[in-house]
């Protein structure tokens, strides 16, 4: 294992320089050996030209994506600093909703300048303090190269999702998602005045069967459950009433029986019960109410046969078994004004929606859904039905569709644009090195790793596209040299061009979320010298995490508990023969 001490010259070589302790550089140099690790899993899946991860879980379901907050959410990482960059792409994906591969990528890179700069015997106090005052320059040159925009800019908010959508499984179909995001996030918010988006307003709807081509964004609600009573399949001016109890006869509290001793007895108890029901429907006819909608029951039958019948009779359109996530998170019933009913005597006029129609549309042979359009709110709340041939396709349809909309939000938030294909990080480079050459001491030089570390963003785009990395930065970083700070990898032409002429532009949240969440990260893992466990052997737990072979391996681990020590969740046989996670 390489040692993170500068070791003593003879005379006065060496004097001064800081020598780390044995354990404490050890633990520092596995934790940073984790971290690329996790780092170089996904570096692959960066860019246009990326690889997909093909991703198995224990139950034997497949996931394709390219999405690094997905790929590492399903990986199972076991080493507590490997776990800091899972929770890094996570704080990513919540902030700007793109970028989330680049900052583990990013971060991997800092932890490989750390390593070289301790080996060289620099505090990591002094790297950390350094690091922080590069990335505040940083931010201040991101956002010096940055273009204002308006949301009014039709065609650039159209090109920031278009390039989000060119690095996905479907970005051969970015022409048609990409409008269909931006378009759905202007119709949420008010241009004039949103500082952010409600991401929940826009309902996404998985539907088997077509192609992703059959996409569609509805202004209003989908709802995938089908309408019960075939009569009655479209309604105008609907009055959309939600309840919470059945419309089917009731049951006794207790589990008893009845014993009916002869038909008399039993036309009465058909006719009472035809006469409950026939009393709710009346009820709920009498408020106004053309479109029903039922949750989801599992004490009994939510609609008996019976009450179909009533229902039927008066024009009543029902949809039943709806769940009660949808009522919270999907239905948002607060855009057609409906109130969920407890109990017939609370269903009054006042607690229905409104909506101009409510209809069953049917998708050529591969089901049926219930679309409710013109609401009370009209922008409120609107619906993008995501159609794909297998389950596969659909799922990363929707984590695409989920980032282009992540990104046209960060555009609402922070109104502003940068060009893409690596040029802002070629760019901060250059211009945090020539900040190092204002500096002294150890300062200039961690500084000067940092701006270098940055340069694995154009490196792994262009390796990913097969192009020469090396060459290929070079020239770019010429190129920047003479002024040309919108130089960036043009992985379509394979070379180097305008990247803004080529309309590749992404938002300046994403860049700064990525830059600062990254180096957070790093100054945490930096400043960890000891790894102190509550529940297991510390001692047996740390000589693990120590091992070469251990670190080698990238983190692996058996279960395993023990009647002296406890539950162990770290075993290594000797010979230590770990098997490789990653």
């Amino acid at each position: 294992m390489p040692e993170a001490a500068a070791p003593k010259g003879k005379g006065g070589a060496g004097r001064g320089a800081y020598v780390d302790r044995d354990k404490p550089a050890q633990i520092r140099y596995s934790n940073i050996s984790a971290g690329k690790a996790v780092a170089d899993a996904i570096r692959t899946s960066l860019g246009p030209k990326g690889m997909d991860k093909m991703i198995q879980d224990g139950k034997g379901d497949v996931t394709i994506t390219n999405d690094g907050a997905t790929i590492l959410k399903q990986m199972q990482v076991l080493h507590p600093a490997a776990k800091m960059l899972v929770e890094l792409s996570k704080a990513q994906d919540i902030e700007a909703g793109d970028g989330t591969t680049s900052v583990v990528v990013i971060a991997g890179a800092l932890l490989d300048a750390c390593a070289k700069l301790l080996q060289k015997g620099i505090h990591p106090t002094t790297i950390s303090e350094s690091f922080q005052k590069a990335v505040d320059k940083g931010v201040e040159v991101l956002t010096s190269i940055s273009q204002p925009v308006e949301l009014s800019d039709r065609e650039t908010l159209l090109n920031s999702a278009t390039t989000s959508l060119c690095s996905k499984v479907v970005s051969q179909y970015s022409s048609l998602l990409a409008p269909m995001s931006v378009d759905a996030v202007m119709r949420v918010i008010d241009p004039a005045t949103a500082t952010s988006v409600d991401l929940r307003d826009i309902h996404i709807v998985k539907k088997l069967g077509g192609t992703i081509d059959d996409c569609e964004l509805v202004d209003g609600l989908v709802l995938t459950q089908r309408v019960v009573n075939t009569g009655v399949s479209r309604v105008e001016k609907a009055k959309i009433g939600l309840i919470q109890f059945c419309l089917s006869p009731p049951k006794t509290d207790m589990d008893n029986q009845i014993v009916v001793s002869d038909y008399a007895q039993m036309d009465r108890v058909l006719r009472e019960e035809r006469a409950y029901i026939l009393n709710l429907i009346k009820q709920i006819k009498k408020a106004g109410c053309n479109v029903l909608l039922i949750q989801k029951s599992i004490l009994r039958d939510a609609l008996s046969d019976l009450a179909v019948h009533f229902l039927n009779k008066m024009k009543i359109m029902v949809v039943k078994d709806i769940e009660r996530e949808e009522i919270e998170e999907q239905l948002n019933i607060c855009t057609i004004g409906t109130k969920p009913i407890a109990h017939i005597d609370q269903f009054t006029p006042e607690m229905l929606g409104l909506a101009e129609l409510a209809e069953e549309v049917s998708l050529d042979g591969s089901g049926k859904l219930v679309k409710i359009t013109g609401c009370a709110s009209p922008g409120k709340t609107v619906s993008i039905v995501v159609r794909g041939s297998n389950k596969l396709v659909i799922e990363e349809a929707e984590r695409s569709i989920h980032d282009a909309l992540c990104v046209i939000r960060c555009l609402v938030k922070k109104r502003a644009l940068i060009a893409g294909g690596g040029a802002p990080e070629i760019e901060l480079a250059l211009r945090l090195a020539e900040f190092a050459r204002s500096l002294g001491g150890m300062e200039a030089y961690c500084v000067r790793a940092y701006a270098d570390a940055l340069e694995v963003i154009p490196s792994t785009l262009a390796e990913n596209a097969g192009l020469n990395p090396i060459s290929t930065v070079t020239e770019l970083r010429n190129r920047h040299a003479q002024g040309e700070k919108t130089a960036g990898i043009n992985v379509r032409k394979g070379g180097i061009s305008n990247i803004l002429e080529e309309l590749v532009v992404q938002p300046l949240l994403v860049s700064i979320s990525a830059l600062t969440l990254a180096t957070e990260t790093v100054r945490s893992i930096l400043k960890i010298d000891d790894v102190v466990s509550s529940n297991i052997n510390s001692e047996y737990f740390i000589a693990l995490l120590l091992a070469d072979s251990f670190i080698q391996s990238k983190l692996i681990v058996v279960p395993l508990a023990t009647e002296d020590v406890g539950p162990i969740p770290f075993h290594l046989p000797l010979p230590l023969t770990p098997t490789p996670c990653f």
